[in-house]
């Protein structure tokens, strides 16, 4: 699998990364064999949360195992300083490891957040605080609505974070808004030298009324291999200043997802972008999506 430098960090990280929120709610057998396939694969970093369910839970067992294997990056959702402070704790004991490489605010998706993380007493001082105390090594920010981009923009501005995580797929891209945000934040990642990941690359809708959820994940997400290919390609392909794309959170999308890296050099950025005009219903994740 190719790797990518992840920005000042220096890590060769592997263009996929797996998304641990597919094991949040596993038992532990189907964690690790999901795990197992993607270390065969090449996968050499792993993206967890707090939030997440068990995932933090099913990750440990195997990390005495594999922690000098992989770059290891998990998440605090708590807005507080002390809520922060247990949750990282927390997360060191869940995953029983002593040290995390790269611990990210979670879901700062507004300036409304933007403003608890970063505020006097928010959990961003935890996170500088666990840097000094070596338990962590770099402090990413990541968000998931349209407004995500232009807020990591703003979170940039006021911290240097080490590592940004933002939505892009094609379909985000067509917005001309969402592209002029991504564009700045682009530059911005570029100017300090961060590291650049996305979400959300498989995202085909939100789910339905009444549509039956065949996936753990909560849109709807591509699960032909036809589409899964030309989003992979769009993404890699066409953006080399992306470090990596977080894997869908479905154990079950994840031999798809593998095989799309292998397949994707066939692939251009124009010629996925043909395929994926196809589709009929594409459309933004984050509309009505769950709070």
């Amino acid at each position: 699998m190719e790797t990518r430098r992840l920005g000042r960090l220096g890590h060769q990280s592997s263009v996929l990364i797996f998304g641990a929120a597919s094991l949040g709610g596993v038992d532990q057998d189907r964690a690790d064999a999901s795990i197992q396939e993607a270390l065969d694969a090449g996968f050499n970093h792993f993206d967890v949360a707090a939030d997440y369910g068990d995932a933090e839970l099913r990750l440990g067992p195997r990390m005495p195992e594999i922690r000098d294997r992989i770059f290891l990056a998990t998440k605090t959702g708590r807005r507080t300083y002390a809520e922060a402070w247990a949750e990282i704790n927390r997360s060191l004991e869940r995953m029983r490891t002593d040290h995390i490489d790269l611990i990210q605010m979670h879901a700062v998706c507004d300036l409304e957040n933007l403003d608890l993380v970063t505020g006097k007493g928010g959990s961003l001082e935890a996170a500088v605080r666990a840097k000094e105390e070596g338990l962590v090594s770099a402090i990413g920010i990541t968000g998931h609505t349209a407004q995500a981009p232009s807020v990591h923009r703003e979170g940039l501005r006021r911290f240097d974070f080490d590592s940004v995580l933002t939505p892009l797929n094609y379909h985000l891209s067509t917005d001309p808004q969402y592209a002029a945000d991504y564009a700045e934040l682009v530059a911005a990642v570029q100017a300090s030298d961060a590291a650049l990941m996305t979400i959300k690359m498989i995202a085909r809708r939100g789910w339905r009324d009444g549509e039956e959820k065949t996936y753990d994940t909560w849109y709807r997400p591509f699960d032909e291999q036809r589409y899964i290919t030309a989003a992979t390609a769009w993404l890699l392909n066409g953006h080399p200043e992306i470090t990596g794309l977080a894997t869908a959170g479905e154990t079950r999308l994840l031999k798809q997802m593998i095989i799309a890296e292998r397949e994707r050099a066939e692939l251009s950025a124009d010629d996925a972008a043909s395929i994926l005009q196809e589709v009929r219903d594409y459309a933004s994740p984050f509309v009505d999506m769950p709070i």
